[in-house]
């Protein structure tokens, strides 16, 4: 019988928050410079004699971070030394919070948050340049958000969708891009494996660049320790990398304990106390909290009724989200054509878009005439098949969809004399399919009233086509 193992997981992830200046001097904070070492000065290079002041909007960021997950805002919080010497520290210690972090505890997607606190970031190392490494100080000093959760995860597949979340409410929030890509959000597993409900060996994996690293280096993990348990090795308890080419771990280093790092009370940084600072206060930061992406998500699906898969196009990405919005107001909110439009954008508009490229720098439909174009089909001037060749048109050539239906001879064809003569056309033209139809064929029926609409070029109500069908046969 197969043995059954517990993982445990706890994740730590810093994002680095967006603001005009650095954590504590006035360098530009700029995470798409490419010339090294230009956003630099004698605070964050650590000269001696210079003094550090903190970034209020920083402050507000985690703020606003730990209203949106139900955490406890601290009234007293206070900067600390994390003290340890490699290139990528220019001060010989990190600022950053130990005993009284801003925020503590929390949820986020069922998640329960241990604490979310404020440090600055280190600097830039560069390893692949032969026989030196290189040091690009423009990322010293810029404001990161480091959070923490309980170990209360047991799946690569709930981490990764825990970091989604998270990347979400950062960019709701305007807290930041987390692109990890550029490595403005970097994610640290904490990873455990036992054959009972006791925890493991705790093996840290380090600087996870991506959604698809999360969940690869975890499930590597999760393999590597029980294969090590089921051969009586021991699990070394270290800090590990991720080698994204291989798909493997590999040690770094021994895990380091709190007490190595001697952390103290930031001498040169004021405390400080929450409640006693006005715009800091809950009621001044909710005035301007956006809707939350959770909320935004129960919105689409139980008040306008999406379709899961489409509500979670528009959560996760806010151009479209704001579009769809902009859709929905011209339509005045009416469900049924705001769900049309709904399908519409997803299924066609971001097909061409696929197709034809870059949609925001050309904005080639606006959202008004996109809606007149729902309406249109709404009010069955136009049929579906239709309104896609229609949509092609705006979006290759530009134009109203009014327009562009009656200069091209789309608009909906309702009128039954008029039918009625391409009607008798196709019957006499598909004896044989009219025979099966008789002989009670259903489908021969359509394959009729196909023929209609491809000779109306799908201008004609598909309904009243049918209807005279029926009537004719």
């Amino acid at each position: 019988m197969k043995k059954e193992y517990l993982t445990t997981i706890g994740l730590e992830i810093h994002a680095e928050l967006k603001t005009e200046t650095k954590m504590f001097c006035n360098s530009k904070n700029d995470p798409d410079e490419r010339n090294p070492n230009i956003n630099i000065c004698p605070v964050c290079m650590g000269y001696p004699g210079t003094l550090p002041v903190i970034n209020k909007e920083a402050v507000k960021h985690i703020l606003r971070m730990g209203i949106a997950v139900g955490g406890q805002i601290a009234d007293f919080t206070e900067f600390d030394r994390k003290n340890y010497f490699y290139p990528d520290i220019p001060k010989g210690y990190q600022i950053s919070q130990y005993k009284f972090p801003l925020i503590k505890g929390g949820v986020l997607r069922g998640v329960q948050l241990t604490r979310i606190h404020l440090e600055e970031d280190t600097a830039r190392s560069s390893h692949d340049t032969g026989d030196f490494s290189l040091v690009d100080y423009n990322r010293a000093c810029l404001p990161l958000m480091e959070l923490v959760t309980e170990p209360v995860i047991h799946s690569a597949k709930e981490a990764s969708s825990f970091a989604k979340e998270l990347q979400l409410l950062l960019q709701c929030l305007g807290a930041g891009e987390a692109n990890m890509e550029k490595g403005e959000m970097r994610v640290e597993a904490n990873i455990s494996v036992s054959s009972d409900e006791s925890f493991g060996t705790k093996v840290e994996v380090k600087n996870l660049n991506s959604f698809r690293s999360v969940e690869k280096a975890i499930e590597y993990e999760v393999a590597r320790h029980i294969e090590a348990i089921e051969n009586g090795d021991k699990v070394t308890q270290e800090t590990r990398g991720w080698d994204e080419k291989k798909e493997i771990t590999f040690s770094q280093r021994l895990k380091e304990e709190s007490h190595d790092y001697r952390y103290f009370p930031e001498p040169d940084l004021p405390k400080l106390f929450i409640k006693e600072i006005p715009e800091f206060s809950e009621e001044n930061l909710k005035s301007v909290m956006p809707e939350l992406p959770w909320e935004k998500r129960e919105r689409y699906i139980n008040v306008i009724e999406l379709k899961e898969s489409d509500a979670e196009v528009f959560v996760v990405n806010s151009e479209w989200s704001v579009y769809f919005e902009e859709v929905s107001d011209h339509l005045k909110n009416d469900k049924k054509l705001t769900i049309l439009a709904s399908n519409y954008i997803i299924s066609d508009l971001l097909g061409l878009v696929g197709k034809e490229g870059e949609f925001w720098s050309k904005k080639p439909i606006g959202s008004d005439d996109f809606a007149a174009l729902i309406k249109m089909v709404g009010d069955e001037k136009i049929t579906s098949r239709t309104a896609k060749d229609i949509l092609a048109i705006m979006y290759r050539e530009g134009g109203k969809p009014e327009q562009i239906a009656e200069a091209k001879g789309l608009l909906q064809k309702s009128d039954e004399s008029e039918l009625k003569k391409i009607v008798e056309e196709i019957i006499n033209s598909n004896p044989k399919v009219v025979e099966d139809y008789k002989g009670g064929k259903e489908a021969s029926l359509q394959f009729l009233i196909g023929q209609g609409m491809k000779a109306t070029k799908g201008s004609a109500n598909p309904k009243i086509l049918s209807d005279l069908f029926k009537s004719r046969l």
